[in-house]
């Protein structure tokens, strides 16, 4: 990958030090979903196959700095190990004594996974003697986690500069698919920018209407965008304290040639719950007592035919509250309508950040997308432009 070392540029036959992000989500003790896990398994297989021994490496949850037993890592080692087909030894702390025995004694065709980074406070400050003492257990160094690259910490930074480092398969996949939607992408382009606030989101829709076509407001955030437009939203979530930043950035995207798309008609309900009742309206006929919760199937429709006509698709954030039925039904059409197109080879559909990725798991259609990140707010802010500190640290 042009601009970036990888794998390749990296000496074998050593102990390498890879940078996962096993931050999965967990109930009663069992992952719901090992999306992170299965990410990191081919840049894993490609080093055992190189002759490396493997030690990985992780947060989990937000110990800040001490040691909590709800957030060790070990509930995660058989699910690795499961993921991999091969045995992984856990190690009960992710420095000194407890991490050199189990590198030492697992040898190869064992993974290690080190226990919580977060556990000390020296990973989130970064702090010198923190990393001094992860780079001591390898030769080199891997980052596969993107979703951890817009923080400088130890495991994702500083050690970088320690050990010869480089990106793995994950971290390289999602550098070139938003650098091909982003930076470099077939024309037309169109970005679905959705979720509830616009507050979090103020630098990535300022960046991307200079780069994008067409940008699709949805989600509450459509509803500050409305509320700017003088339409009454009844009791709809809103930021309407933006109203004037929402009239900026639309008079930005004009001055840009990006043209903004807002629902035509929303499905609107007097409560959010399971089982309400609901109607379609025009966007002006939502009354005072009811909420907007989706767009309706015209603005689903139009945002198809949107589709249609693009290249590239840039997908952060769900264009209704999709947790609910039948509030997903918008979000679902133009979901199965990108998937398709993508399937035909006439889209390249790039999504992360968020919401999205389960949004895209509800309509049945994330593993059809290009690119699904993992990613959250290293995904937003590559969005934004920002320079990420653990992908900068990794240029040639």
């Amino acid at each position: 990958m042009t601009g970036y070392r990888t794998i390749e540029d990296l000496p074998q036959d050593g102990v390498a030090l890879v940078r996962a992000d096993l931050n999965v989500p967990m109930k009663d003790g069992e992952i719901t979903d090992p999306a992170r896990i299965d990410a990191v398994v081919p840049t894993v297989r490609a080093l055992m196959a190189r002759g490396d021994q493997v030690v990985v490496m992780s947060h989990f949850d937000r110990p800040k700095g001490k040691v909590v037993p709800e957030m060790s890592l070990e509930p995660v080692a058989p699910a690795l190990a499961k993921a991999l087909g091969v045995p992984v030894v856990f190690a009960p702390d992710c420095i000194g004594e407890p991490a050199e025995k189990a590198i030492r004694e697992a040898g190869s065709g064992r993974v290690v996974l080190l226990e919580n980074l977060r556990f000390h406070k020296g990973e989130e400050a970064n702090d010198p003697h923190f990393v001094k003492a992860l780079a001591s257990l390898g030769d080199v160094f891997v980052d596969d986690a993107f979703s951890t690259a817009h923080r400088a910490h130890a495991s994702t930074e500083g050690i970088a500069r320690l050990l010869p480092s480089a990106a793995g398969l994950s971290m390289v996949a999602e550098i070139r698919a938003l650098t091909r939607a982003l930076e470099s992408p077939e024309r037309p382009v169109v970005a679905i920018v959705g979720g509830a606030k616009i507050s979090t989101k103020l630098d990535v829709l300022g960046h991307v209407v200079t780069k994008v076509d067409h940008l699709v407001i949805g989600g509450a955030m459509a509803n500050t965008f409305l509320y700017a437009e003088g339409v009454a939203i009844g009791k709809s979530l809103a930021e309407t304290h933006l109203a004037e930043t929402a009239r900026e950035i639309a008079a930005k995207a004009r001055a840009a040639g990006c043209e903004i798309h807002l629902p035509q008609d929303v499905v609107v309900a007097k409560a959010f719950a399971e089982g309400t009742a609901c109607r379609t309206v025009p966007v002006l006929e939502v009354a005072a007592d009811e909420m907007i919760l989706d767009v309706g199937a015209t603005s689903a429709k139009a945002l198809c035919g949107v589709l249609e006509k693009c290249r590239t698709l840039l997908w952060n954030g769900p264009l209704g509250a999709f947790e609910i039925k039948p509030f997903d039904a918008g979000t679902n059409m133009v979901a199965r309508k990108a998937a398709e197109l993508t399937k035909a080879g006439k889209l390249v559909s790039v999504a992360g950040g968020g919401d999205t990725g389960a949004a895209l798991n509800n309509a049945g259609v994330a593993d059809d997308f290009t690119h699904l990140s993992t990613a959250g707010g290293a995904f937003l802010e590559w969005l934004e432009g920002k320079s990420l500190p653990g992908v900068a640290v990794l240029e040639k």
